[in-house]
């Protein structure tokens, strides 16, 4: 649970950030930058000025340690030799998002007074095979470069640009005889246009003559770390996996009172990772809206509205899909980037694995449970969304004379050691919804919507074999087949598909078996809510255990599968092992009219705070012990109003707490939290 992981040098380390790269530390910057036409685009190689490695030429051995401090959002590289330190320490700032910074600090130990130098060696070429780069004048000490992609994502489409600003970087710095400490600064401002990286530039300048460079990012990322704090009382593997993986995800969304600039999406690999052929291209997939975007929702949700603008910006590009396969509405891409057209380099995910739009649509349903925000869907685009995705499952859908039911045929599950299947089991129950959804959304918009949606919700097949009392997860499938990954286990969460408790161990049994255990690392966290949910404490604690095959050390950096394939820094298996937590240790569940609570620990935690989860416009402090809940509101929205809760504990129904202003206590106990029926905002 230590704020920061420090370890020697002789440890394999990750690549220093931004080591050949324009990636961030802590914070997305808003410059996001595809490069190449539908199956070759991928996130453009943007030269890095922050990829150089300290070293002390003069000492012949020193002592050197790495640290990444997740409460401060840097990292540091420090040379420990006799007589001196020398500190190398870099951050993205997180309120001053095109801006990133990186000092260099001697400081003489002894009472010595010969001059103390140290080797800056970069590899730094102001070149990119990505992009056409053009040398600029100097800005303020700057140096200067600009650009464009070679090629745009849709032919025609136009070619983003790129600005860079950054300090000149020596070969040496060297502190002088008389000198007991020198500190010396670098900035590096990349934005999409000359205008906002030299804005970005100059107050990184003037907040560095004030002495308030590093302080102001540091009370950014605090004030974001406090928001989004969540600790519990277990073993140190535990706490140490979460403080990596709330830090990990935190640093792919943008900051709370940054720029109001359009957000890119968060690609499994994070906003670092993603050129040609690796992690997945920077690409957008299901792994955003199904296992991040649940506990963005909870902790920040002005970062998971953010990413559901993301998607109504790319809806065009989504319609353009639906018509390219000959359906109404708008299917969104197994893989997007900036325009929401399909990117994926193999036709057949693109083609086959469609649950994906509704795995959109869910998004925008726990979104609207959760903060009754009506502006997103009455006036910047939300609804439009939503009707469209409507239309699309009725125009995939097929009627069949046999079952009297409909079918969805030719597809690929999460699953995907399968496909060209029908009737997948995840797939049509994530289109339930979506219609579902659809409908309900309607009424509170009080705008009309066609009979057909409930109907056709009423009337997909949802394949259920009542002889065993499973799922099977096609028509077709046999008990046994091997599974790549969760497929079926999610209908009970997050689909919430509804079913008893004896079908829900049902598709556990079955699936935990013939599951990969080389497949990615989100599976097992769903297994782990799924026996938490059943009460089954030590099945839930074996599943979640199986995630930490997937973390590397020093610096918890998750790689896909356990044999350290795929992609790295895999935010997706952060994703769904925050979930365990967030939703599966508290038994947290959004629905339409309440958030319900049903906590269950392993043995060997005893407690969980989380500091601040958001629900109807308040922020509420909970804390979870194995004898004791305690629920406080710790602030309230004003504009619009925040709407009066109460929490109702079982099995007494008759006792309820008004949590407006004040905090609650009640023994452990499921229940629910709710907009308190008797009285209004």
């Amino acid at each position: 649970s230590e704020p920061h992981f420090v370890i020697p040098v002789f440890f394999l380390c990750p690549a220093l950030p931004g080591a050949s790269r324009s990636c961030l530390l802590s914070g997305a910057a808003d410059t996001c930058l595809y490069r190449g036409a539908a199956g070759d685009t991928h996130r453009a190689d943007v030269p890095s000025p922050l990829g150089l490695r300290m070293a002390a030429p003069a000492a012949p051995s020193p002592a050197e340690s790495f640290a990444l401090n997740t409460w401060t959002g840097t990292f540091s590289h420090t040379i420990q030799s006799p007589g001196y330190t020398a500190t190398h320490q870099l951050y993205a700032h997180h309120s001053l998002v095109h801006l990133m910074a990186f000092s260099i600090t001697i400081q003489r130990l002894d009472g010595s007074t010969h001059p103390i130098t140290v080797q800056l060696q970069s590899l730094f070429v102001p070149q990119s095979q990505d992009l056409d780069l053009t040398p600029g004048p100097d800005f303020q000490g700057a140096h200067y470069i600009y650009g464009q992609a070679l090629v745009p994502e849709v032919e025609g489409g136009p070619r983003p640009a790129v600005h860079m600003l950054w300090t000149p970087i020596p070969q040496w710095l060297t502190l002088a005889g008389g000198e007991r400490e020198r500190c010396w600064q670098f900035l590096t401002a990349v934005a999409g246009s000359e205008q906002e990286a030299k804005r970005s530039y100059s107050a990184g300048l003037s907040l560095l003559a004030a002495g308030s460079l590093l302080r102001s990012h540091l009370r950014s990322w605090a004030a974001l770390r406090r928001g989004c704090s969540v600790q519990l009382d277990g073993p140190p593997a535990l706490r140490q996996a979460l403080h990596g993986c709330l830090y990990y995800l935190l640093s792919a969304v943008p900051p709370r009172h940054g720029p109001a600039a359009p957000f890119h999406g968060i690609s499994p690999g994070g906003l670092a990772n993603g050129t040609r052929g690796e992690d997945y291209w920077g690409h957008v997939f299901w792994d955003q809206d199904t296992w991040m975007f649940p506990n963005i929702l909870l902790l920040y949700p002005e970062a998971a509205r953010a990413i559901l603008q993301y998607r109504i910006r790319t809806l065009e590009g989504a319609r353009r899909n639906a018509q390219e396969q000959g359906c109404e509405g708008a299917k969104f891409p197994w893989e997007s980037a900036a325009t929401g057209r399909e990117v994926c380099p193999e036709e057949i995910y693109g083609a086959q694995e469609i649950h994906v739009t509704g795995d959109v649509l869910m998004a925008f349903e726990q979104y609207y449970c959760t903060t009754q925000d009506q502006k997103l869907f009455r006036e910047d685009g939300g609804w439009e969304l939503v009707e469209a995705v409507a239309q699309y499952w009725c125009s995939r859908m097929v009627w069949s004379e046999e079952e009297q039911l409909y079918h969805i045929r030719g597809v690929m599950p999460p699953d995907e050691y399968h496909s060209q299947v029908d009737n997948s089991a995840y797939t049509n129950a994530v289109a339930r919804r979506s219609l579902n959804f659809a409908s309900d959304m309607a009424r509170d918009l009080l705008l009309p919507a066609p009979e057909e949606w409930e109907h056709r919700a009423r009337r997909i097949k949802v394949p259920f074999d009542e002889e065993r009392k499973y799922h099977p997860e096609y028509d077709g499938y046999s008990p046994g087949e091997p599974v790549k990954q969760a497929d079926v286990v999610l209908l009970g969460f997050p689909l919430m598909h509804p079913m008893s408790a004896e079908v829900r161990r049902n598709d556990l049994e079955m699936y935990e078996p013939v599951t990969d255990p080389a497949g990615p690392a989100m599976t097992w966290s769903m297994f782990a809510v799924g026996w938490l949910e059943l009460k089954e404490l030590q099945r839930a604690w074996s599943q979640l255990e199986k995630c930490f095959s997937n973390i590397t050390e020093p610096f918890k950096v998750w790689v896909e599968n356990s044999d350290g394939s795929g992609a790295v820094n895999f935010l997706t298996g952060m994703g769904g092992f925050l979930q365990v937590i967030l939703f599966g240790f508290t038994g947290f569940r959004i629905t339409r009219s309440s958030l319900l609570f049903d906590p269950a620990f392993p043995d060997d935690i005893t407690k969980l705070k989380i500091g601040s989860i958001s629900y109807l416009g308040n922020r509420l402090e909970v804390t979870i012990t194995r004898e004791e809940i305690r629920m406080e509101v710790t602030e309230t929205s004003q504009a619009p109003p925040a709407s009066p809760l109460e929490v109702k504990p079982f099995p007494s129904l008759t006792q309820s707490f008004s949590v407006a202003g004040q905090s609650v206590s009640f023994p452990t106990a499921p229940g629910w939290i709710q907009r308190s029926p008797s009285r209004t905002p």
